[in-house]
C-alpha cells in the first residue's frame, strides 16, 4: 500500500492554542513510517510546517505520489496532543483541497481520539484513528479494511458510520529508533523551551517515555498518551546518537513527565548535547537535580499549577512536597540548570496576593514563575468529565464557550481575544 503522512501548513489566527508555534519533528508520523516501511509499504512523509510548504504545493506533492491513503493530523506535533488547537479549521481545509487523488483520508490526533464521530463528520474524512496512531496505521495497511482494525471510526460506502474498539496505546518497546532525513534536521533550528542563551546548532525533539502515572484533572490524556511507558535505553541512545551525528546540539524530551533515570542521565552526560525537559519537581531529590544539570539539562518546565494545598488537591496533583518545599526544590534546581520555570494555573483556591509573593520569591532567585494562566477544560481531561460528563458532539464548542465566558485575560501568547469555535471553524471555507 502507498501511504502519505501529511502535516498541514498550520496557522493559528483567532485560536486559543497554547502550544509553541514553531515547527517540531513529527514523531508520530516518523514512527508510523518506520513500522510501515518495515512491512514493505511505500510511504511519503510531507510536513508542510517544517518544510515551509503552502497548501497548494503540499497537495501537489501528495497527488504526485498517488497514495492509496493519506493520513492527516489534527495537531501540529505529538508534543501538544494534550493542548491542541480546539478548532479543525486547518486540517479540514487541507482535506477538502486534497480531493480524491489523495486516496482514502485518515485523520489522527487528539480530536478523533476523544470525539471520533464528531471529528469524522467535521473533517469529511473516511476514517479516524482513536488514540496513538502508529500501530493502528500499520494494521490498516496490512488489512486494507477498517472493519478489521481496532481503534478506528469510519464511514462505509453507503455513508453509514461505524465505531470499533477504544483508544490505542502503543507498545513502546516495539517502536524503533527514529532516523531522520537530513533535510528535515537541517531546517530544525528551533530549540524548544530554551532561554538560557542564543541558539547554536540544530535542535530536535524525541521521547524517552510516553504517558504519565498521575491523573491531574487539567491534563487531557484520558484517550491518548496516558499509561506511563519507557522506551528501551538502547533505542533512545541509538536515536540520540543519530541526531548528534546530523549536527543536533539540543534535544527537547517531549515526555509528559521526565522522571529521574540515572542510567539515562549518565549516558546523556557522556554526549556533546544539551537538553530540556518537562517534569514535576517533587519527584526529584536535590542530588538527582544536580545530576540532571551535570548531564546537560539546560531547561526545566516544572508543573506546579497551584501554590495552595487546597488548590493542588482540587487538581488531584498528589504532590509530595509543601509549597515552601516546592520553592526550595525549584531554587536548588536553578543552581545547576540555567533555566527553570514553575508553571501556575489560575485557580479559585489561591490568594492572588500570596501567588504574587511566591512568584516574586522565585523570581528573586532566578526561577521563572509565570502569572497564572486560565485553565481550558479540554475534552478528554478529568476536569471536563467532572463538569459535564463524557464528551459528546458539542464537547469542543462547550469547553471553548466556557473558557471565553469565564476569562477576560488569556495566556501570554494570545495577542487578541480568541474567536468562538463555530465562527472559527465556519471560516474554514474562506
Amino acid at each position: 500500500m502507498k501511504i502519505a503522512l501529511v502535516n498541514p501548513p498550520w496557522s493559528f489566527e483567532g485560536s486559543i492554542y497554547f502550544g509553541c508555534r514553531e515547527p517540531h519533528l513529527p514523531l508520530e508520523f516518523a514512527y508510523a513510517k518506520a513500522l510501515l516501511e518495515r512491512e514493505g509499504h511505500e510511504v511519503m512523509l510531507a510536513d508542510a510546517q517544517l518544510e515551509g510548504l503552502n497548501t497548494e504545493s503540499l497537495c501537489a506533492r501528495v497527488r504526485d505520489f498517488a497514495p492509496d491513503a493519506s493520513v492527516v493530523t489534527t495537531t501540529p506535533s505529538y508534543l501538544f496532543w494534550r493542548c491542541p488547537p480546539p478548532e479543525l479549521r486547518v486540517p479540514k481545509r487541507l482535506i477538502a483541497q486534497l480531493g480524491k487523488e489523495a486516496g482514502k483520508i485518515i485523520a489522527v490526533g487528539p480530536h478523533g481520539s476523544t470525539s471520533p464521530l464528531t471529528t469524522l463528520g467535521k473533517l469529511g474524512a473516511d476514517m479516524v484513528v482513536m488514540g496513538e496512531c502508529e500501530e493502528v496505521l500499520r494494521s490498516y495497511a496490512a488489512e486494507g479494511d477498517p472493519a478489521k482494525v481496532a481503534s478506528m471510526a469510519w464511514r462505509d460506502e453507503s455513508g453509514e458510520v461505524h465505531l470499533q474498539g477504544g483508544p490505542a496505546a502503543c507498545d513502546m518497546k516495539a517502536l524503533p529508533a527514529l532516523h531522520w532525513p537530513q533535510a528535515f534536521i537541517a531546517r530544525h533550528h528551533h530549540h524548544h523551551h530554551r532561554f538560557d542563551r542564543e541558539v547554536e546548532g540544530l535542535g530536535a525533539e524525541m521521547e524517552a517515555s510516553r504517558g504519565c502515572p498521575y491523573r491531574c484533572t487539567f491534563c487531557a490524556k484520558d484517550n491518548y498518551r496516558d499509561k506511563y511507558r519507557k522506551r528501551p535505553l538502547a533505542t533512545v541512545l541509538e536515536e540520540l546518537d543519530g541526531l548528534i551525528a546530523q549536527g543536533v546540539r539540543y534535544v527537547y524530551f517531549i515526555d509528559e513527565i521526565f522522571l529521574p533515570d540515572r542510567a539515562l542521565l549518565d549516558a546523556l552526560g557522556e554526549r556533546d548535547l544539551k537538553f530540556g525537559v518537562q517534569t514535576r519537581i517533587d519527584n526529584w531529590s536535590e542530588e538527582m537535580l544536580d545530576i540532571l544539570g551535570a548531564a546537560g539539562c539546560v531547561s526545566i518546565e516544572a508543573g506546579v499549577e497551584s501554590i495552595s494545598v487546597e488548590g493542588r488537591a482540587h487538581l488531584d496533583k498528589r504532590c509530595k512536597l509543601t509549597t515552601d518545599e516546592l520553592a526550595s526544590r525549584l531554587i536548588r534546581a536553578k543552581r545547576s540548570v540555567p533555566f527553570v520555570q514553575a508553571t501556575l494555573m489560575e485557580g479559585a483556591s489561591d490568594d492572588p496576593t500570596e501567588v504574587e509573593r511566591w512568584r516574586q520569591e522565585l523570581l528573586d532567585h532566578g526561577v521563572w514563575a509565570n502569572k497564572p494562566v486560565p485553565l481550558f477544560s479540554y475534552p478528554g481531561s478529568p476536569d471536563y468529565t467532572r463538569r459535564w460528563g463524557k464528551p459528546d458532539g458539542r464537547a469542543w464548542e462547550r469547553a471553548h464557550d466556557d473558557y471565553l465566558v469565564r476569562f477576560s485575560e488569556f495566556s501570554d501568547i494570545q495577542e487578541e481575544r480568541p474567536i468562538r469555535l463555530p465562527l472559527l471553524e465556519g471560516s474554514m471555507e474562506g
